[in-house]
């Protein structure tokens, strides 16, 4: 979906404050009842029915009719404006420009990608995840994998990917791995760094790919070496800055450690998954490519750290870890 900031600066306080009761009644009703919309936001009533209709309008909500009762379910939209409210409101984020990609995850969870500036001018990127909701129900046709949380599940999940990408970003920058730089993350929004690159998928040539290739495939056994597997490390997800060409890698909610039990069958997929790009997109082809068991035998150089352990202690629990990841696995088609 097109994000449209406009009338961000125009909502008003009470706008939000009823945008927020819609968001916190969704924990517990896939449709929100307006006298809990009243409730929870502690307006008046005539005020709050008034305040619902504009952010019908603007479409940040949509209006539910149903057998048991009247409601409104909160759009992408509202929790598009809810969580740039929370980064401009940091100072994180002031102003929203052109989209620039759509990160695809598979074909029901992808992220709308946007150039949006800082109070100083300065060019970030914003990630928005963005799960789709008709999954959700299959899912739970299928099998509950969320627990008591029952509804408005495409937000929690678009969250929680977010909140993943996000530890796992900070804990390997700060390890100076070649990743963006974190700036700021709110609900299923995560602001970074914006790099001078191009995607690899876009490089159709290379003065010297097997240094690239030797360059890749370090990294994946840098990642191993202090405990994780990036789990979709391909052209899509690694960007060559456009004056050095060094490589930076992008994208984590599918990051697993190395104790994971389907490590080894990651860790050989993205190692499978360079191989193949760079035999076809540059007719190069190398004996040398990094093993799981050999890389696990050697370990971290000083076996100092261990990065899952880390992110496991950053507040994103292993709870939330197998409730994303077997969603993630569902919507991939792993299964």
């Amino acid at each position: 979906m097109k994000l449209d900031a406009t009338d961000l600066r125009y909502i008003t306080s009470d706008e939000f404050r009823v945008l927020t009761a819609v968001e916190m009644g969704s924990k517990n009703h896939e449709v929100v009842p307006t006298p809990l919309i009243i409730q929870i936001s502690g307006l008046r009533n005539g005020g709050v029915n008034k305040l619902i209709g504009s952010l019908a309008k603007r479409n940040l909500v949509s209006k539910v009719q149903n057998s048991k009762y009247d409601g409104y379910r909160l759009t992408y939209g509202g929790y598009d404006y809810l969580a740039m409210r929370a980064l401009s409101k940091r100072d994180s984020m002031h102003s929203v420009g052109n989209q620039i990609g759509v990160g695809k995850e598979s074909e029901k969870h992808f992220a709308d990608i946007y150039i949006v500036a800082d109070s100083g001018g300065n060019e970030l990127v914003l990630k928005m995840h963005r799960l789709g909701r008709i999954s959700f129900r299959a899912i739970k046709e299928k099998r509950d994998y969320l627990g008591k949380r029952k509804s408005a599940s495409w937000m929690y999940m678009s969250r929680l990917a977010a909140q993943k990408e996000w530890a796992f970003m900070k804990v390997l920058y700060d390890h100076n791995f070649p990743v963006p730089r974190p700036v700021d993350q709110a609900r299923h929004c995560i602001l970074m760094e914006y790099i001078d690159a191009y995607p690899l998928r876009q490089v159709a040539e290379l003065p010297s790919p097997g240094k690239l290739y030797s360059k890749l495939m370090d990294l994946i056994v840098r990642f191993a070496s202090a405990g994780l597997i990036h789990g979709d490390f391909n052209e899509f997800n690694i960007l060559v800055r456009r004056q050095s060409g060094e490589p930076v890698v992008i994208d984590f909610p599918q990051m697993v450690s190395t104790s994971h039990e389907n490590a080894e069958w990651y860790f050989n997929r993205d190692v499978e998954c360079i191989r193949t790009f760079f035999r076809r997109r540059f007719q190069y082809e190398s004996v040398l490519y990094p093993k799981f068991s050999r890389v696990l035998k050697e370990g971290s150089p000083g076996g100092e750290f261990r990065l899952d352990v880390i992110v496991a202690a950053s507040g994103f629990g292993n709870k939330e870890m197998r409730t994303l990841e077997q969603v993630s696995r569902w919507l991939s088609g792993d299964w």
